[in-house]
């Protein structure tokens, strides 16, 4: 029986493959767009399903080139639903890994490069007097590719998906939070992971420690960053491997300083100094709001500190770094031969209203969204060096002063040890995708849930009230 069940499944999958026809959608017209290509591409272990890939362009504007794709399960493996996935950093590559994770489990799934081309995320070079370009990163690309891809999948299909998610971290988050503030009927869920919403303060919060960032002298060793952070879990872990929440935890740099020659097991003033400004909350220029600090606890985890904020010791350059030289010499100063020394505060303020209202996603009005029907997830690492934790707690405060009340339709979970996105020396694994179906189509709020990490250990998350 078993057999003839398998032998009745390849016929309906390889049925369904020939009755869809990838190559008809090339002559389907689009608003602001060309389908390049669309083919027929056979499941692989990464995909798991045949599909079809639909490579496509949108030019809005006469500068514009957003290049999307959307990947389409064939015949009965799709599950009737779409998925949008955000990308990360200034962008320039579709995010093709998540799209084939996405589309493993049935759905189809949509990604862009946001608006431009690069193999460096940090990389901000395409927006030097580009004006509409940084418009379509900033906000009109998200929408341009879910219009366009739910068009194609309505033409492919014959029918509409029953639902739709969006699902992204860091300037995926980011985009995740425009949606449902600017398009807030595009989709049924979604999952805003450490977002950037507050982008234009986030990269005046990393101008302003440029000066650190780029000094030998304050360079943080991979040795002293074991120090920093075995420091802080001794005031404040009582004996666990990492914090559970780092907020009260404030460890005293000052008692690790080199009491003479210097070495790996101490911190000269100018290291301590660059410790501090890390640990400090800053005033931003622009509004007045605070620039939030990194948390203590996860100083010496690989890919935390040494990946984002310090360097590593072989020279290797952290990415704040690269995201706030190419914010200065193409968005501040445009110019890329600009000297940072000559950078001033009145022109990170000016620089900071001007694309606030382009880049940022803080409005904390959702009223349409839930009117929608709409439900949000945010997520964020309490140990994030890259997008301190504090925004997305501000951002929750300003939401329910706005909404008053928000259970129905908002959750916001903070992740104990994770880093960026995921990561750390904790569990901090959760299954939002199935959190937010559950919510979505199930009507199952969610609660406490399970994070894991690779060897099967667990930590309960639970939601901010």
């Amino acid at each position: 029986m078993a057999r003839v069940l398998g032998c009745i499944s390849s016929v309906m999958v390889a049925f369904g493959a020939h009755a869809e026809d990838c190559g008809k959608l090339t002559a389907l017209k689009i608003p602001h767009g060309t389908i390049e290509s669309a083919e027929q591409v056979p499941a692989t272990e990464a995909t798991r399903v045949p599909y079809c890939r639909v490579q496509a362009t949108s030019k809005p504007t006469g500068d514009s080139d957003i290049r999307f794709e959307v990947w389409i399960p064939l015949g009965p493996a799709w599950n009737g639903k779409f998925e949008q996935v955000g990308n990360g950093g200034f962008a320039g590559a579709i995010p093709v890994t998540s799209m084939a994770r996405v589309l493993s489990l049935g759905y189809a799934v949509a990604g862009t490069d946001d608006g431009h081309e690069s193999t460096d995320m940090t990389d901000a070079r395409w927006a030097l007097h580009h004006e509409e370009k940084i418009k379509d990163y900033g906000w009109r690309v998200i929408s341009e590719t879910t219009l366009a891809s739910k068009q194609i999948l309505r033409n492919f299909k014959s029918r509409a998906p029953v639902r739709s998610y969006f699902v992204g971290c860091s300037d995926g988050g980011r985009e995740a939070m425009m949606m449902a503030q600017r398009f807030p009927g595009y989709f049924d869920g979604i999952v805003a992971g450490a977002p950037a919403f507050a982008m234009s303060r986030l990269l005046t919060g990393g101008a302003l420690r440029i000066a650190q960032l780029s000094s030998a002298e304050g360079h943080l060793s991979s040795a002293q960053l074991t120090l920093l952070q075995t420091s802080a879990l001794k005031s404040c872990a009582n004996g666990a491997p990492f914090l559970a929440d780092p907020r009260g935890c404030r460890p005293d740099p000052g008692s690790l300083a080199c009491r003479g020659a210097e070495t790996g097991a101490c911190l000269t003033e100018p290291q301590l100094e660059f410790a501090r400004s890390l640990y400090r909350e800053q005033q931003d220029p622009a509004s007045g709001g605070t620039l939030y600090a990194v948390l203590p606890g996860a100083e010496a985890v690989k890919g935390s500190w040494d990946a984002w904020l310090t360097g590593t010791d072989d020279g290797g350059k952290p990415a704040a770094l690269g995201f706030t030289w190419n914010y200065l010499a193409n968005l501040v100063m445009k110019d890329p031969h600009f000297d940072p020394s000559r950078v001033t505060n009145g022109d990170l303020a000016r620089a900071e209203r001007h694309y606030a209202p382009i880049m940022d996603a803080n409005d904390p009005d959702l009223a349409a969204f839930k009117a929608h029907g709409g439900k949000l997830i945010q997520y964020h690492g309490w140990n994030d060096p890259a997008i301190p934790p504090g925004y997305s707690l501000e951002y929750r405060e300003r939401l329910v002063a706005a909404m008053r009340n928000v259970e129905d339709f908002y959750r916001l979970y903070m992740v104990p040890g994770m880093l960026h996105c995921g990561g750390g020396d904790a569990p901090t694994g959760v299954n939002w995708q199935g959190a937010i179906e559950a919510w979505v189509e199930h009507g199952e709020a969610p609660g406490a849930l399970t994070a894991r990490d690779a060897q099967g250990t667990t930590q309960t998350v639970v939601a901010i009230r």
